[in-house]
Formats: structure tokens, C-alpha cells, sequence
């Protein structure tokens, strides 16, 4: 099979890899034990991955800044510092939920 891949100019490698690990915005997909095949045709290269997948969900960190949580501050009314910083953190740092949640939390 190879030899004739080869005489059509394509050009396949085996990979030896511990594990694999493609990185999207919100998660992770990790390949344990991957057969990973390199393939180069025509001047692109690709790779065929097979093996136990596995999904993994990222943990986004966010930075809450001083300015931040003073905005934030000013805008509820509310003088309870990590009260703020809690609602800025479980919004992922988006200023305007955070307001909003504090808020609609004192009603």
C-alpha cells in the first residue's frame, strides 16, 4: 500500500506519540494512545489520528481588576468587595452581567 501511495507522490510517516490534545475555545479533546499517520501530497500534509478519546472541559480563569470591581461598585451601590468579585468572576469578568446579577439579586 505504501509503494503505491508513493508512485502517486503521496508520502505517508507513522507518528510515535504519547497522546494527543486538540485545544478548542471551550474544551479540550485529548487522544491517549494515539496511532497518528502523517500524510504529504501535493505540498499539504495532513494527519489521521485514531485512539481513546476523551473530552475535557477547559477552566477559563478570569482577571478581576480594582477598576473593575470600583465600576461595579459605583453602579450597584453595593460596598461588599468579594460580593462583586464573586459576580465578576461567575460572569466570566462581562462587567454589565455582573451589575445585572447583583441587582436582580437584591430585588
Amino acid at each position: 500500500m505504501k509503494s503505491m501511495l508513493a508512485k502517486m507522490g503521496i508520502k505517508t510517516e507513522e507518528i510515535d506519540a504519547v497522546r494527543v490534545t486538540i485545544e478548542t475555545n471551550d474544551r479540550n479533546i485529548v487522544i491517549e494512545n494515539p496511532q497518528i499517520t502523517k500524510i504529504s501530497a501535493q505540498g499539504s500534509t495532513s494527519f489521521q489520528v485514531g485512539g481513546n478519546v476523551r473530552e475535557e472541559e477547559k477552566r477559563i480563569t478570569v482577571e478581576v481588576t480594582d477598576d473593575d470591581v470600583k465600576l461595579v461598585m459605583d453602579q450597584t451601590g453595593i460596598r461588599d468587595e468579594q460580593r462583586v468579585r464573586d459576580a465578576l468572576s461567575t460572569s466570566n469578568g462581562d462587567i454589565a452581567a455582573a451589575i445585572l446579577e447583583l441587582k436582580n439579586g437584591d430585588q
